[in-house]
């Protein structure tokens, strides 16, 4: 075993690992990166197709944030924002305002205008920023004096309490049901599995051949109805727009999320966005007809030309380099946070390395690359590479549903496709499959029986094709056949 690996196993204590099992075998130890290309300890190489949890976008070692992040170095690591500004920072804030309020040509401007950013440290904290805020608006506009927040089946939204107390995911969040507030949450448009689908099992995106009445939208009209009667209405309505991730790559079907956010609109609810995966270009090209004048339409939300009143930010925002986070917000809300200074209407919230410059640097440098026409090219290529090869995995009788929003894809495993029957979680289809892919020079983490392919943009459509090869590969070698 590699010196480093015993040092880990010694003292690490790993994220949503089992350390039993952890401890049962040698781990691979990463050392250096280029591009989409990982290599560890032993000086194997692997292909990076989950981005190093979804974070990576551009590559490793990208040369033009490296060296962003080499020139802030040689000013400042770091200063405190409480009570001081900084320059990097700055410009990152008016950059992500830029870009949150997208032009259109049927609208001047999708309503509400994003003006002002909260910087935090990761997803989870962006997410607790937008529910304080959420939470504090509503009690002081006179919204509700309780606060209760939607969301949706299957969501997580982090692992701070706040951001767990809005997770519907028991495997996740049940042992922690004694620190949570309560909140509510409304069937997910799953249409692979959703009751309401009556049509039969088809070797194609369930989204394409579902046969519905848009129940899962009638169902959150009932919801926030019901609410309301009760004379409590729902303070805020909290999704990840197009594709929810950790529920198990599950997306929308075209137009849900317009609609959805309709109602909520309706009924007097804060929309909060959490587009810390789905953010900056994750999703795929704009459609036509709702484009910046200057850059690519980047946010999953605005797909469906729906503009939240909070949009939460992080992963990919320093090209996943650095742990740094952002919550945008209307000038409404932060108007309800001014006041003379004894009436302590502050927002008491905050971190050591909020607005770190570092990390501001390196999100300005990756949000330069990510504009890039070059950088357009290589995402569309990438998703249409994709999107070509994953046909190929629809000859397996284990891979029942194969779900592609943009550079995301979600391939869920099951028993026998005609019968969409699951494994049971404890036969670990997913962790053996992507056992076997690791094996192969393939490294990305299954959500259950669910794979995840979501590689760095720089992927190149080789690339692409040995990580769809390898995942067909392991589903065979693992699982067999029927």
């Amino acid at each position: 075993m590699h010196p480093l690996a015993r040092l880990d196993q010694r003292f690490v204590w790993h994220p949503f690992t089992q350390m039993r099992d952890w401890l049962s075998h040698e781990p691979i130890i990463i050392v250096s990166g280029k591009g989409a290309v990982l290599r560890d300890a032993h000086g194997r190489e692997y292909l990076d197709a989950n981005a190093s949890i979804w974070t990576n976008l551009h590559g490793h070692g990208h040369p033009r944030i490296n060296a962003a992040i080499k020139r802030q170095l040689g000013q400042l690591a770091h200063s405190s924002a409480l009570g001081l500004a900084n320059e990097p920072a700055s410009l990152l804030a008016a950059r992500l305002v830029t870009l949150a309020n997208p032009r259109s040509p049927r609208a001047p401007q999708l309503a509400p205008a994003l003006s002002k950013v909260f910087f935090s440290d990761d997803g989870s904290t962006a997410l607790e920023v937008a529910l304080k805020l959420a939470y504090e608006y509503a009690r002081r506009t006179g919204l509700s004096a309780r606060p209760r927040f939607l969301s949706l089946a299957g969501a997580y939204h982090g692992d701070t309490v706040g951001a767990v107390s809005l997770g519907h995911i028991d495997l996740f969040h049940s042992a922690y049901a004694g620190l949570l507030f309560r909140s509510d949450q409304v069937m997910a448009p799953y249409c692979y599995r959703c009751p309401f689908n009556r049509a039969r099992p088809e070797r194609a995106d369930a989204r394409t051949y579902r046969q519905c009445r848009w129940e899962c939208v009638d169902k959150v009209g009932q919801r926030f109805a019901a609410r309301r009667r009760r004379g409590q209405p729902y303070a805020g309505f909290v999704f990840e727009p197009l594709i929810q991730g950790a529920a198990g790559m599950i997306p929308q079907p075209e137009g849900w999320l317009n609609r959805a956010a309709e109602i909520a609109r309706g009924h007097g609810a804060l929309l909060i966005a959490d587009e810390v995966m789905t953010g900056f270009g994750r999703t795929g090209a704009a459609k036509p007809e709702i484009r910046n004048s200057k850059s690519e339409f980047l946010f999953a939300s605005h797909r469906e030309a729906v503009q939240p009143d909070f949009l939460c930010l992080a992963k990919g925002l320093t090209g996943g380099y650095l742990p740094m986070a952002a919550t945008l917000t209307t000038p409404a809300v932060f108007d309800a946070f001014l006041g003379e200074y004894e009436e302590f209407k502050t927002f008491f919230h905050g971190h050591s390395f909020t607005a770190n410059q570092l990390g501001a640097a390196a999100a300005l440098a990756s949000l330069e690359v990510l504009e890039s026409p070059a950088s357009r090219r290589d995402r569309q290529r990438l998703e249409g590479t994709l999107r070509d090869e994953l046909n190929s995995l629809w000859a397996l009788p284990h891979v029942g549903d194969i779900r592609q929003v943009g550079l995301i894809v979600g391939v869920e495993l099951v028993r026998d496709w005609r019968t969409r029957e699951p494994f049971d979680l404890a036969e670990r289809a997913g962790i053996r499959v992507c056992e076997a892919m690791a094996q192969r020079g393939v490294l990305t983490r299954p959500i259950g029986n669910v794979v995840v392919l979501m590689p760095p943009y720089c992927t190149t459509p080789a690339q692409a094709r040995r990580v769809i090869r390898a995942l067909g590969e392991a589903v065979e070698e693992t699982l067999g056949k029927v």
